[in-house]
């Protein structure tokens, strides 16, 4: 395309949707791919030669075939950030990277861990899952036992109830995305639905709650509702294809989509059926909250609407003048994404983002956002609206609804400043 007519499109209003240089979510559907690769500078500036000068790699054989893939070398830093215990090294967080991700689904080896003491090492021939309590038939089943039922996948994601928690802090975190949001990943899920080996057992009509118990060496339990657990809960045994990693509760998982992480109980090995909630310290000293009134939240339960720009933010830099896409992850435990809307004059106009397919209730979707950006200090900012009409809240509106004791299930609108020079920093409006 003459540089003369990419000129006349940059400069053009016709594709602006809101103030600070936001376009058209069409944008580049519209004007076709030639328009694309010109407007945002994708070729090369050197000037084409007849002949590309062959590289080393191209003049020797490769590596030989490997058992299991691997990431490339020039990959390396594509990891988990770990924040562990100096007391307890096996109690702690890993993080999800999602600042160097694409797309919707995690890597097995980079989805998000929370332990408590460590990572068992079970052999699947000597696990086993108890299901007893209000039933009339108590069952053990081996994992041998379970890859015999008929199965089902689904993608999901799976958010800790203390992820974005930095954001209660007075003062705004510096960190990249995967390090303050991080504890939220998604990945294709296969297992036996649990209703079908609750309803084997038969349950008594005192049932309202199981209790769900882990088994590494902490044996963390906590209750979950009767009625979710029959809706749409797995006994999860694989993860984007393979079994589970063992950092992800092989040999077999809990799966609730949509509700906190802390209840997808890893390394399960135990269901037992109640009249009540067992009361355990991750639903009595932990994921409960002091609200205004004096009141406490507990068994908040549901991962409220979220969306968080990926691309840019910080530890990024904007190094040039122009085009750019402004991407990032949306999710709800309520079920869809319905739309995303982009800011990038903090707040003052927004956009609508383009939903990237598929959209599936509890899992991440990726938005994406054509932006001209020339220079000007502005402030993005991205929130997510779902399917029950549920909108994802400023900050001032999480704070003024739930005080200032807050730790679990932060939702807040993210925004992140840039300067004229392009560094980008996460800010409070």
């Amino acid at each position: 395309m003459p540089k003369q007519s990419v000129k006349t499109v940059q400069s053009s209003t016709e594709f602006d949707a809101a103030g600070g240089g936001l376009l058209d979510r069409r944008l580049f559907l519209k004007q076709g791919l030639i328009f694309t690769a010109a407007t945002w500078g994708a070729l090369s500036s050197q000037t084409a030669t007849a002949e590309l000068e062959r590289e080393s790699w191209t003049k020797q054989p490769g590596k030989p075939f490997s058992n299991y893939g691997a990431p490339s070398d020039y990959e390396k830093k594509v990891i988990r950030w770990i924040m562990a215990n100096d007391d307890a090294p096996g109690n702690g967080v890993s993080w999800t990277p999602l600042h160097e991700l694409e797309g919707i689904v995690t890597p097995s080896g980079l989805h998000f861990e929370r332990h408590h003491n460590g990572v068992p090492a079970i052999d699947p021939e000597r696990h086993r899952l108890l299901i007893h309590g209000l039933v009339k038939r108590p069952l053990t089943f081996s994992v041998s036992d379970l890859l015999q039922y008929p199965m089902q996948s689904r993608l999901c994601f799976i958010e800790c109830g203390g992820n974005s928690n930095a954001g209660w802090r007075s003062e705004p975190i510096q960190t990249q995305v995967g390090y303050f949001h991080g504890m939220a990943s998604c990945s294709e899920w296969t297992g036996v639905p649990l209703s079908v080996v609750l309803q084997e057992a038969g349950i008594k009509g005192r049932a309202k709650w199981i209790i769900a118990e882990g088994g590494d060496a902490s044996m963390m339990n906590i209750s979950l509702p009767l009625d979710k657990a029959l809706d749409d809960c797995l006994l999860a045994l694989y993860q984007n294809g393979e079994r589970l990693r063992a950092e992800n509760g092989y040999p077999l998982r809990l799966l609730v989509p949509g509700w906190e992480g802390v209840l997808n109980v890893k390394w399960l090995r135990r269901l037992h059926l109640a009249a009540k909630p067992v009361m355990a310290r991750n639903e009595t000293a932990k994921y409960t909250e002091l609200l205004p009134s004096g009141k406490a939240r507990q068994f908040s339960f549901v991962m409220e609407p979220k969306s968080v720009i990926t691309h840019p933010s910080f530890g990024h830099r904007l190094d040039r003048h122009g085009l750019y896409q402004i991407s990032g992850l949306a999710w709800s435990g309520r079920g869809k994404i319905a739309k995303v809307e982009v800011s990038a004059d903090g707040g003052k106009s927004w956009a609508e983002a383009e939903l990237q397919e598929p959209v599936l209730p509890q899992c991440f979707t990726r938005f994406r956002i054509p932006w001209r950006w020339q220079g000007q200090d502005v402030v993005l900012k991205s929130r997510a609206f779902d399917e029950t009409g549920a909108v994802q809240p400023e900050r001032s509106e999480l704070i003024a609804k739930r005080g200032r004791h807050g730790y679990f299930h932060y939702n807040a609108i993210v925004s992140w400043a840039i300067t004229e020079a392009g560094e980008i920093s996460h800010v409070y409006l």
